[in-house]
């Protein structure tokens, strides 16, 4: 029995660290959809910001 109680312990581990994997590579493609895309659309904004 001890057997299957490390084996499952094992395995909550990977899932731990498999998910935890998966959301920081989440968190990465988040940030990058933030990144140079477009940078004319935050010009835009502060254009119109300075202006009022």
């Amino acid at each position: 029995m001890a057997f299957f109680n490390q084996a499952i312990n094992i395995l909550q581990t990977l899932v731990v660290a498999i998910g935890a994997g998966l959301a920081v590579w989440g968190v990465i493609n988040l940030l990058e959809g933030y990144g140079n895309d477009n940078p004319g659309a935050k010009s835009q904004g502060i254009k119109q910001f300075m202006a009022n």
